[in-house]
Order: structure tokens, then C-alpha cells, then sequence
């Protein structure tokens, strides 16, 4: 194929992914805002006034950055499994396997819908947080980047999901008994200097920690983690599924009946 011809097939598939998850905002656009409201208003205004400062900011000013990227890792992850597993389902996924389009370019198209879903639920969060905090912003174009790379990470993740789901019930399981409880104890709602030593250690074992704390470095400009180790754990991260994503591709695992 032409690089003309590589960019539309690009193109097809990344428009695809975008007009289904706009198509049916209902449902994928305005539930996360309604759930991140619902956090800011419970844990950032109801219990936060309680707990009061945290890192030298108030509660609410902590947990904003958390939740972003929660919502942001979240829903990047979601878009690519639902999408990528349906066009299994459907069997419509090998005609994009057989058709003259490199793998490459069928993974970037997917994994670009999920990257597009995360970063739009992150703005429409990131705009609500507004009325409940003021957000200051220390290093954007390091904000920026952890987002980006967080939400290519969780796309790839959702994509090899897809590729092993054997039901619509298969998809579910890695983000319920995976997904959330790493999420929770990554940092999103509290210090990990305020544990002890012990849980301390185990909490560096869970690679969301160090998305979180990035991304909240990025916004307040304190973080609980080494900011380069952690950078450096998300590309690490990233070449894995990506070489893993398209070993699946190529092999055809679970793809071709």
C-alpha cells in the first residue's frame, strides 16, 4: 500500500471508532461525568472538608488529577475492548485481517478511537472539576504526554482483552477484578506516604500508581514517585502491548475461525 492509501485506511478506522462512541454518547460520554460528579461532590466537598489538606492542597485540589485519570484510562480501555470485540463477534475483523492493510495500521486505527474516547470524557471531567476547584496547571506539556501515553496503554490493554474474550460477559472481568481495584489503590484518592512502610512497597508494585502520581505532578506539581521512572515505566509498558497486540494480529489468535 501507498502511504496515501495506509493514511485513509487510517483514517476509516479511527472515524469508525469516533462516530460510535459519539453516536451513542448516552452511553459512553455522559455516564463517566455523571459517576466523576458524583466523586467530586462526595469525596471532594462532603468528605474532603473533613480531611483537609493533602500534599500542601486542599482534598478536592489532590483528587481532581486522579480522577481524570481514571476516567480518562478507564474509558480508553472500554471503547477499544466493546468496539474490537463486537467487529469479532460480528466476524468483520477478518475482513479487515484479509484485506491489503498492514496490522500496524488496523491496531493504530483502534487503539487511536480509544486514545479519542479517553481524552474526550478526560476534557468533559477535567471542565466539571471546575466548579468544584480551580485547577493551576505546573507543567502541561508533561500533563499532556502522560495522558496520551496512559490512554495508548489502556487502548493496547483493552485490544489484547478483546482478542481473548470468548462473551460479551469476558470483556467485563479484567476491568472488575483488575482494573478498579488497581485503580483505587493507585493513588487516585490518597498519599501513599500515608501508609506504612509494608503498603508502602506493595503499592510501587501497581504500574497505575505511577500514571497517577505523573499526571498529578503534571497538574499540582507533587507527585509520591520518581517522575522519570515513572515516564519510563509507561513506555516500557507500552512497547510490550504493542509488541504483544500485534503478535495477536499477526497470528490471527482467536480472530480467524
Amino acid at each position: 500500500m501507498s502511504a496515501y492509501e495506509t493514511w485513509i485506511a487510517f483514517c476509516t478506522i479511527l472515524v469508525k471508532e469516533i462516530r460510535r462512541f459519539t453516536r451513542i454518547w448516552v452511553q459512553t460520554l455522559l455516564p463517566p461525568a455523571i459517576t466523576m460528579g458524583l466523586y467530586f461532590v462526595i469525596f471532594g466537598k462532603l468528605i474532603g472538608s473533613r480531611i483537609g489538606e493533602m500534599g500542601g492542597f486542599s482534598y478536592m485540589e489532590f483528587v481532581v488529577p486522579g480522577l481524570i485519570m481514571m476516567s480518562v484510562l478507564t474509558n480508553a480501555y472500554s471503547n477499544v475492548v466493546s468496539s474490537f470485540y463486537s467487529n469479532k463477534f460480528q466476524r468483520s475483523i477478518e475482513e479487515q485481517l484479509i484485506a491489503p492493510i498492514p496490522n500496524w495500521v488496523i491496531l493504530a486505527g483502534y487503539v487511536a478511537g480509544g486514545v479519542a474516547r479517553g481524552l474526550c470524557v478526560g476534557v468533559i471531567v477535567t471542565f466539571l472539576s471546575l466548579f468544584f476547584t480551580r485547577l493551576q496547571v505546573q507543567h502541561p506539556l508533561l500533563m499532556i504526554a502522560i495522558v496520551l501515553l496512559t490512554a495508548i496503554l489502556f487502548s493496547l490493554a483493552g485490544l489484547i482483552n478483546a482478542v481473548y474474550a470468548k462473551s460479551f460477559d469476558d470483556i467485563s472481568i479484567i476491568p472488575t477484578f483488575v482494573l478498579t481495584p488497581l485503580t483505587y489503590l493507585g493513588g487516585v484518592f490518597y498519599s501513599i506516604n500515608l501508609l506504612p512502610p509494608f503498603w508502602q512497597a506493595l503499592s510501587q508494585a501497581n504500574p497505575i500508581l505511577y500514571m497517577v502520581n505523573a499526571f498529578r505532578y503534571g497538574v499540582l506539581g507533587i507527585s509520591d514517585v520518581n517522575i522519570g521512572f515513572a515516564f519510563g515505566m509507561i513506555l516500557f509498558f507500552i512497547v510490550i502491548a504493542g509488541g504483544y497486540a500485534m503478535h495477536l494480529l499477526r497470528s490471527g489468535r482467536g480472530l480467524r475461525s
